[in-house]
């Protein structure tokens, strides 16, 4: 399987964890950050399936980048949620999950920018 199909199934699957978080939150009435963990937690994989129909490596690399900049802050909610104990719950499993899918978009960008002058 090639690194870009993976990281389309990890990014959408990903996504979905969100969603069930962001629903477990909202429950514990917690409105703010959880919006903002949806909002940039679903946009990843949103990102990444854009890059699959890029028109041209330079599209391919953009959309790839903002998928990584969506993931970072992802990851940075996630650590503001664990961190405050505003709600109560095990983020280590979501923090695993951005961690790696972090390194495969890295990964991914740095190979597609190679030889292209990026």
């Amino acid at each position: 399987m090639k690194t870009e199909n993976k990281i389309l199934e990890m990014s959408f699957d990903f996504s979905l964890q969100i969603i069930e978080l962001y629903k477990i939150l909202v429950e514990r009435k917690e409105y703010v950050l959880s919006k903002q963990l949806l909002k940039s937690g679903t946009s990843i994989g949103a990102n990444v399936e854009e890059a699959t129909a890029a028109q041209s490596k330079r599209d391919f690399i953009s959309k790839m980048a903002i998928a990584s900049k969506e993931a970072r802050e992802t990851r940075y909610w996630l650590r503001l949620l664990d961190k405050s104990k505003l709600v109560e719950l095990d983020y280590s499993p979501y923090l695993n999950s951005i961690e790696h899918i972090i390194n495969i978009i890295t990964k991914i960008v740095k190979t597609s920018s190679e030889g292209n002058g990026s």
